[in-house]
């Protein structure tokens, strides 16, 4: 946008928006108030836009714009109009009322909040903005909402504020708090009967509990701390005003999870919650969902808060109340699921405290609450009485069986696998004929969530458990038969030390694969049996063959075909070395013979441009299943020994390599082919050496039309097994080039590394295993240079796998010149990365540290910091003058004036570094440090 546009301009682009009926002129105008959004003009115009206060599309585009500016663009104003436009903002907003459209309300006191927070100069802007606004009860909605997201945007990431500045203003509303809670107790007596008067208190107080900016001393001896629970406690208080007292008292609880420090308030928010439990239970006889939730919200937060107090002093006072999980329990017996799973993350919290101490008498205090949370889950996931299908894992109920299953694998171990595992049986011989199959079923799945954790010697519980299932007639339901099947799957480990059963599990099993409905769950407990006990399987091999030659008439589902298949595989490895050639040749030819048929059409039968994915048209669907059976046929081959897999890779060969060609321009069939290929080449070892050159050929003929990124990856399989071979190296590194050309021509383009990060992610993947495997001959060659240069240039890019990849190269670089290992060529190594570095080090350090402040989210900084400690190792001194060069031209203050980085801090991060004995300091370093800019 090259000048400011005239207010009509904009007038008529809003119009166009909001009111226009041709999609076209909507979207133009769009555009176009896209382009004003971004550019300089927008701080005038919003402001006049407000000023003439025309209609609600003109106020509210106002407002947003002026906030998002503030929010991403306050670097573009000078510093001398920073005070003009404060006296702005606080003019509109003198303007609004309690009749004024919220979004607008909202947008303008974002604004507001995020100008407080960067301007540095405006000094005590919580004091301003209560003098300005509190005397005059029109205003007072405003300033409410003001002061509720000024706390709130204080650990804002898009401010990137750094932690100088939030530990100033939170210093600043401290020093604040007690004009706040006199405001607000103010308010609260003039807004008895008003509920949304009362539900913008309760936002406003819960706001300044999260900040933790209160004086405990002022808070405790407030009305305010007991105003949300009298709230609570009356049956006719409105939901939404329910919904704010709750969300208020929740932030005071995870306030003061610091028990030591806020033991006087935690105290009387412990008080408060006690006077509650009546309430909730008028909420459950009134059917009152959401405020049973509310108060089960409540409970979990006090129970998370005094979780460490509860377990380290279990009934020691009002901090170690055993009662608060009794309160748990009773949320956990709600009729509805939705409330009892509230509570999930204190149980697997406690868990996790009473692991790790792993004390046998604090176990014992709690098993009893965790014997009555199992019986509580069995009941919750009760299916359905008229329910005519197998359970089902993708509508919501299914995902929450799902979630409880995960709890009670993470639990277990407080009341005992076995334990449970001998409860569960008895509630089954509890039952009679007159108990509906949901229950049946329901035991039967909490006692597969256990089932895997029992031990494989039991010999007292788990046969006659297996017994009364093999004796469930196939007239039982079918969810109690499909879990049943589930169930077998889990207990493979305890079948494999009772062979006896093998047979007739595998026999079940086997009837359940007839059944469409049952087949998959069948397929995949013979998968988990086959895997475990694949010594006692071999016996049944050509059983399973026959079952492979026929599976697509069986209903399965392809993952639990894959699944099927390699557990076939891992049995076919079991097998005489002699007969493995023969039966991998015809497991494979199930797969070969259709995908052939495919790549045989005549030219009038092509295949659609959109195959159906999934369906026997798509190669992929016989890619997967080959990737399966090569992934997992890892025969033991003696030295001198033929591999017996190489017949059946000169079979298949020529119709993988027809599939990458016919199918060149399709990166999903391209990507499993490649998958397909590595397998075969991780099962073949120096033995696929026949295909190398061929494929080669293949892959960099295809690379020069098509840069599917998976060409880099299969190169880098290629790297690993052959890079060490003096006489592949070579050939190995002329693919390397001719891959390079067309990859750092994507690469940059405008935005390339962002836009390719697959590509990025394997180049870098591809290069490792140079370093790794030839890390001389790759040093020595011409594209070492510019690959380094790449690297240096991707270190901003935020997409973790592709970022990872990087970093781990740079690593393992560096370490060529740090890493003895005792061979001839450290020295050669050492040379030729400190050359490469002389003249690019600088720019590596620049890279990294600005990467690590300004593009990369924090749990990133660990693979720099890796990076950054290798680079010193390799030459301290250099490194030295590298980081501190970086430092200085680094910004030490923001464009509102704020501090980012004293002259202490930027020294005492640069000692941290260079002084670092392990790169898990210098990552603590960088992650410390990186908080003064975010």
């Amino acid at each position: 946008m090259n000048s400011e546009p005239s207010l009509e301009t904009v007038y008529q682009a809003l119009q166009a928006l909001y009111q226009n009926p041709d999609v076209n002129g909507k979207e133009r105008a769009s555009v176009w108030l896209g382009e004003l959004q971004r550019s300089m003009y927008a701080w005038h115009v919003s402001d006049q836009l407000l000023r003439e206060h025309q209609g609600l599309e003109s106020c509210y585009f106002a407002a947003q714009t002026m906030r998002t500016k503030i929010q991403y663009a306050f670097h573009e104003l000078p510093v001398n109009s920073h005070q003009s436009l404060r006296d702005s903002l606080l003019d509109h907003g003198g303007k609004l009322n309690a009749e004024s459209p919220p979004a607008i309300v909202t947008q303008l006191s974002l604004a507001l909040a995020d100008l407080a927070l960067q301007m540095a100069s405006w000094k005590d802007p919580i004091m301003d903005l209560v003098q300005r606004y509190g005397s005059n009860p029109q205003n007072l909605p405003f300033l409410l909402e003001v002061l509720t997201v000024l706390p709130e945007e204080v650990n804002s990431r898009s401010l990137r504020l750094g932690a100088n500045r939030r530990t100033e203003v939170t210093e600043e509303f401290r020093k604040s708090s007690p004009v706040i809670l006199q405001l607000l107790d103010a308010c609260g007596e003039s807004c008895v009967g008003d509920t949304k008067g009362q539900m913008k208190i309760f936002r406003c107080l819960g706001s300044w509990f999260s900040l933790g900016a209160l004086s405990e001393e002022l808070i405790i001896g407030s009305k305010l701390v007991t105003a949300p629970f009298q709230a609570l406690v009356i049956p006719e208080c409105p939901a939404m005003l329910h919904e704010a007292a709750t969300d208020c008292i929740c932030s005071a609880l995870y306030s003061v999870e610091d028990l030591k420090s806020h033991l006087r308030l935690a105290e009387a928010l412990y008080n408060g919650v006690k006077t509650l439990p009546d309430a909730y239970h008028m909420s459950v006889a009134l059917d009152d969902t959401d405020k049973s939730i509310n108060y089960c919200r409540i409970f979990t937060e006090l129970a998370e808060s005094f979780l460490e107090q509860i377990v380290n002093t279990p009934n020691q006072g009002f901090t170690g109340d055993l009662g608060i999980l009794d309160l748990l329990l009773t949320c956990v017996g709600h009729h509805l699921y939705e409330v009892a799973e509230i509570t999930f993350n204190v149980w697997y919290r406690l868990s996790e405290e009473l692991y790790q101490r792993h004390e046998d008498p604090a176990i014992e205090t709690f098993k009893p609450y965790i014997q009555r949370l199992i019986v509580a889950m069995c009941r919750h996931c009760q299916m359905d009485q008229d329910h005519d299908g197998i359970p089902g894992e993708s509508d919501d109920f299914g995902e929450f069986r799902v979630r409880v299953s995960e709890l009670i694998k993470d639990v277990i171990f407080i009341v005992g696998s076995s334990n449970c595992f001998a409860q569960m049986y008895e509630n089954l011989k509890q039952q009679t004929e007159s108990t509906s199959w949901d229950v049946t079923e329901a035991t039967l799945f909490i006692m597969t969530a256990v089932a895997k954790n029992i031990l494989p010697e039991e010999n007292e519980i788990v046969p006659e458990v297996v017994k009364a299932i093999l004796s469930i007639p196939p007239t039982a339901h079918i969810a109690v038969r499909y879990t049943s099947i589930q169930l077998f799957g889990e207990l493979c480990e305890w079948i494999e030390k009772h062979p006896d059963y093998l047979d007739p599990i595998l026999q079940f099993l086997l009837a359940g694969l007839q059944e469409p409905k049952l087949a998959s769950a069948a397929a995949t407990s013979v998968q988990s049996i086959s895997t475990t006990c694949k010594g006692k399987m071999r016996d049944h091999f050509q059983g399973l063959l026959n079952i492979a030659q026929a599976i697509d008439t069986l209903h399965l589902s392809n993952e639990a075909i894959i699944g099927f298949l390699k557990g076939t595989a891992v049995i076919l490895t079991q097998l005489p070395v002699e007969k493995i050639g023969e039966a991998l040749t015809q497991l494979c030819s199930f797969q070969i013979t259709p995908l052939s048929s495919l790549l045989t059409k005549p030219e009038d039968q092509k295949l659609p441009n959109h195959i159906p994915h999934g369906s026997k048209e798509d190669p992929t669907v016989w890619l997967d299943r080959l990737s399966a059976i090569f992934r997992h046929t890892t025969p033991v081959i003696n030295n001198g020994q033929v591999h017996p897999c190489q017949t059946a890779v000169q079979q298949i060969w020529p119709v993988l390599s027809e599939t990458c060609s016919k199918f060149q321009s399709d990166i999903r069939i391209v990507e499993r082919t490649c998958r397909c290929i590595r397998f075969v080449i991780r099962c073949l070892g120096k033995s696929s050496a026949s295909l190398l050159t061929p494929l080669v050929t293949q892959m960099i003929s295809l690379y020069q039309v098509h840069q599917h990124s998976c060409f880099l990856y299969l190169g880098s399989i290629l790297v690993d097994e052959y890079g060490q071979e003096q006489s592949c190296q070579p050939g190995l590194l002329n693919m390397l080039q001719a891959f390079c050309v067309p990859t750092f021509k994507i690469l940059e383009e405008h935005n390339g590394l962002r836009n390719h990060p697959d590509t990025v992610d394997d180049l870098f993947r591809l290069c490792l295993r140079f370093v790794q495997r030839a890390p001389v001959p790759y040093l020595q060659c011409q594209m070492a240079k510019p690959i380094l240069c790449c690297a240096i240039a991707a270190c901003p890019l935020d997409h973790r796998d592709a970022n990872a990849s990087v970093m781990k190269y740079l690593t393992d670089f560096l370490a060529c010149a740090t890493k003895k290992e005792e061979k001839p060529d450290f020295e050669v190594r050492k040379n030729l990365v400190k050359g490469l570095l002389q003249e690019h080090g600088s720019q590596l350090v620049h890279a990294l540290i600005n990467a690590c402040l300004f593009c990369l989210p924090t749990f990133m900084s660990a693979d720099i910091g890796e990076v950054l400690y290798e680079l010193m190792i390799v030459d301290r001194p250099t490194f030295c003058r590298w980081l501190e060069t970086t430092l200085k031209s680094l910004p030490t203050e923001s464009s509102g004036g704020v501090v980012t980085a004293t002259h202490k801090q930027l020294t005492d991060f640069h000692k941290s570094v260079t002084s670092a004995e392990n790169y898990k300091q210098v990552s603590t370093a960088l992650r410390e440090f990186s908080r003064l800019y975010r």
